[in-house]
């Protein structure tokens, strides 16, 4: 606690924090890591793991559309509404999608074909939140459906097939959030690459072993989103699984947008709801950086708290293995203030065409389980840091979802031949 009092002291009389991280130069380890240059001085330590190279298997042996069969074909048609008065419509139009592609949350039995929210910027008339004023009479309906802001159709086809390990198209991207490293994931690298899978867990910026530069402008969301694309385009094949926690999810449904052609799956740990990125102006995290720094072992603690079910030896242990929350005050006050990404709203998530699974703590006290927990399997001795606290039954989690499949849709059944009308004799 005084290392940090002096070392906050000594960043206030030279304006500048300490322990900075230079700029790296481009390199490859022998330990597995690379250092991949997204951008001139800009550094990000990537972990790039796998079986070795093997030829590509024929045509014959991938799931291709070209191989005439219909399994893991889904046809998604979906409208989606937008109302004046801040209302969110999403209408499935389709066949009603089956119940194996929602796994099985909402125990209800049967999907539902539309699903109503209120956007989180609007506010209401009625001051009711967006759940409660779904039912509020059909004359309201009427009176928004004559109204709409805009309407969005989607009408695509996709392949949803299982990923396997071993498989030469199938990489899997690990993204971690604000204050952690690529660490954080080590059981699940582990895991994965024992199973034959490809695997890529990039530091982001200011993180881990990457550069971190001194302007506050390069941690802001669209920089960090571009690195990522960065990374995704440079590891990237056929069918890619990217798995995002936290402030991750964020780049996960960033690059499952931009590019759904060659995303296949997404993995959402306990990310929080569909909405559009807003800093916080009342935050601890808007004070100065020196104040910041010698909070940091305060910060630390509460990080503890928040971030863990339980704060015994062995949560202490994991986090200072995982190096979560082990940044400089200065890239931290950054990225806290630069998550601003209106873009990223319930219409944007709305527009994915990909199959995704949530996974949340029970216990997670930065983002609230009530966002997730109508869809989302819930870990009950998990909190934020579930993937470090539950490993076993996060790994077991991730892998059902790679090696699940959608059921093959029905053969259209063959038009009945014309009968010719009888003479009469």
């Amino acid at each position: 606690m005084l290392t940090g009092v002096t070392d906050g002291i000594f960043c206030c009389l030279l304006g500048a924090p300490p322990n900075a991280v230079g700029p790296l130069e481009s390199v490859e380890s022998s330990d597995g890591y690379t250092f991949v240059e997204v951008k001139p001085g800009r550094v990000l330590r990537v972990k790039h793991a796998g079986p070795a190279p093997v030829p590509t298997p024929p045509p014959s042996s991938l799931p291709d559309t070209a191989q005439g069969d219909r399994s893991g074909l889904v046809h998604c048609q979906r409208r989606i509404t937008v109302y004046r008065n801040g209302r969110l419509l999403v209408e499935n139009l389709g066949r009603a999608p089956r119940a194996d592609l929602l796994h099985g949350q909402n125990g209800s039995g049967e999907p539902p074909a539309s699903l109503e929210v209120e956007l989180a910027d609007s506010a209401g008339s009625d001051g009711h939140s967006g759940t409660g004023s779904t039912g509020s009479g059909s004359a309201g309906r009427r009176r928004r459906a004559r109204r709409p802001k805009r309407t969005i159709h989607i009408d695509c086809e996709k392949r949803i097939t299982s990923c396997k390990g071993a498989q030469a198209d199938v990489v899997l991207f690990f993204i971690h959030g604000v204050g952690g490293s690529l660490a954080i994931w080590k059981e699940q690298l582990d895991f994965f690459v024992r199973l034959g899978y490809e695997v890529v867990a990039p530091d982001l910026a200011g993180h881990g072993a990457s550069s971190a530069p001194q302007v506050a402008a390069a941690y802001t969301f669209y920089a960090l989103a571009e690195d990522m694309r960065a990374i995704f385009k440079r590891y990237a094949k056929k069918r890619n699984v990217l798995i995002g926690h936290s402030y991750g999810v964020s780049f996960c449904t960033f690059l499952a947008h931009e590019y759904p052609d060659l995303v296949h799956k997404v993995i959402m740990i306990n990310g929080g709801g569909p909405t559009a990125l807003e800093p916080s102006f009342c935050s601890i995290f808007n004070m100065p950086t020196c104040v910041l720094h010698c909070l940091s072992p305060c910060l630390a603690w509460s990080f503890l708290k928040a971030g863990f079910a339980r704060q015994g030896a062995k949560e202490k242990q994991l986090l200072k293995e995982g190096n979560a929350f082990n940044v400089s005050s200065f890239v931290l006050r950054a990225m806290m203030s630069g998550q601003y990404w209106p873009e990223g709203d319930e219409v944007y998530h709305a527009e994915l065409t990909v199959p995704v699974l949530l996974v949340h703590g029970m216990h997670d006290k930065f983002v609230p389980v009530e966002e997730d927990q109508r869809m989302a399997e819930l870990i009950d001795e998990g909190s934020h840091m579930v993937m470090l606290e539950c490993p076993e039954t996060v790994n077991t989690l991730l892998h059902e979802f790679l090696l699940w499949e959608p059921e093959p849709l029905p053969k259209a059944l063959p038009a009945p031949l014309p009968v010719a009308p009888e003479e009469n004799k």
